[in-house]
């Protein structure tokens, strides 16, 4: 068995791209299979070497390391050689048309109430029309001369799955500037690399009948490689994924302090029967199973991958993390603010508010309050304990308990209206920026 996540470098990856490498890696770890990164940068006017550079590091990021590894650039020459086959064998074809002239026709396709499907007209041309087109400058591009059939596969996702070629039009397969198109590439890197299963997205299933097309027109066996389309994304509110999720970057998410393995076990799960739960990674591996993927599109719910990042930092234990935290962040620090943190980031917010100077937040009628509460403020030394003991003197001495008891307290020494638990937070703040904040809050 053998996959590959082939992504092109011509943007940062995001969920969408994430969710496929996750889906090909998991599967090929389960099945003892080989995966293999190939960077499909065949759009030379695109494509960057600091987008290679950060596809290897997001997946590395998520964990998912990889076997092999190839560039579609360095492989012009075997493509060359397909493209000599097929027009030997008489399935590309040179076309002249412009742009404009395409437009044309599909536009009067349309107004007959007819497909606008390429109507071949280049077929007809002799060798000296063709001649003649050249010598006044056109370059022709390629198209891919579909047969007439229609192609049929079992999908591991979609079930049994029809595509008619004849209500498609013949694919370009080279571009007039003499760039090979993604199809062609692909299908002949998928034969010459064995790729035995291809797993992607649902809108690539009619792109997968024109494959398995040209798949046997280059003398290759498609009945040997198995197909399986997840599902599209949808965003929260049921409509198609935005680009303001699906341009999330996974570079985004990891400076944001997004957690890689929330990120990896949620999508491993999206579209499928299975709630996201956290696991290690053998474990996902070992669970991961296309039959429980619906046919039905999928929601990205960044809220729900949020609540799995949140189980996920509220279980790590410091020496698991420290790593990952500013060099000043203590084990103590790290314990009291761990179960209040949604990202990694926020961690800093905390530090600074605990050990920097704030502006306090008082009501005007809590002032004699906090004056009360300064009053009866234990000396040091000072431990969880110390909460406790001065919010039960203050119950005492004032008769206030519940929110009137611990709100005004909470806003004079942290300006929130929640946050981590102040018998943790407490000692960490100290006695005398506790002293200096509560008299700065008892004067406003």
């Amino acid at each position: 068995m053998k996959l590959r996540f082939a992504p092109s470098p011509t943007g940062l990856m995001h969920v969408g791209n994430a969710r496929l490498a996750v889906a090909n890696a998991l599967y090929a770890r389960r099945f003892g299979g080989t995966f293999l990164l190939r960077i499909d940068d065949t759009d030379a006017e695109r494509s960057k070497e600091e987008y290679v550079r950060e596809i290897e590091k997001s997946l590395q990021w998520l964990g998912l390391s990889w076997d092999e590894f190839m560039l579609q650039s360095d492989r012009f020459d075997r493509y060359n050689q397909a493209i000599e086959q097929l027009k030997q064998s008489g399935r590309l074809y040179p076309c002249y048309e412009t742009k404009q002239e395409l437009d044309f026709k599909r536009e009067l396709r349309r107004r007959q109430n007819k497909p606008p499907v390429y109507d071949r007209a280049m077929l007809k041309m002799t060798a000296e029309q063709r001649a003649a087109a050249e010598a006044s400058g056109k370059k022709p591009h390629w198209r891919f001369l579909l047969s007439d059939q229609e192609i049929n596969w079992d999908d591991k996702v979609m079930g049994r799955c029809r595509v008619k070629l004849p209500s498609i039009s013949d694919p370009v397969m080279i571009k007039a500037d003499g760039s090979v198109l993604y199809t062609l590439a692909s299908v002949v890197d998928d034969l010459d690399t064995g790729i035995t299963h291809i797993i992607r997205g649902e809108d690539h299933i009619t792109n997968t009948g024109v494959q398995i097309d040209l798949i046997r027109a280059l003398g290759g066996n498609a009945e040997k490689i198995t197909f399986a389309h997840l599902p599209l994304l949808l965003d929260e509110s049921g409509g198609k994924l935005s680009k303001r999720f699906d341009s999330v970057s996974l570079r985004t998410l990891r400076e944001d302090g997004l957690e890689p393995k929330a990120i990896v076990c949620y999508l491993a799960s999206l579209g499928s029967s299975k709630d996201p739960q956290l696991m290690e990674m053998d474990e996902l591996t070992k669970n991961f199973d296309l039959s429980h993927f619906s046919k039905s599109a999928a929601r990205f719910d960044m809220q729900q991958l949020m609540v799995l990042n949140k189980k996920c930092l509220h279980t790590l234990p410091f020496d698991a993390i420290k790593n990952r935290l500013p060099h000043e962040i203590t084990e103590a620090f790290w314990l009291a603010v761990r179960p209040n943190i949604d990202i990694l980031s926020e961690v800093r917010y905390w530090w600074d508010l605990v050990h920097e100077d704030i502006i306090p937040i008082a009501e005007e009628a809590d002032k004699p309050y906090l004056k009360q509460a300064l009053e009866l403020l234990p000396d040091l030394p000072w431990n969880e304990e110390t909460w406790g003991m001065w919010t039960s003197a203050l119950k005492d001495k004032t008769g206030r308990k519940g929110k009137d008891l611990f709100h005004p307290l909470r806003l004079a020494l942290t300006r929130e209206e929640k946050g981590p638990e102040m018998k943790g937070l407490l000692p960490l703040i100290g006695r005398d920026r506790v002293v200096k904040r509560l008299t700065e809050a008892a004067a406003l």
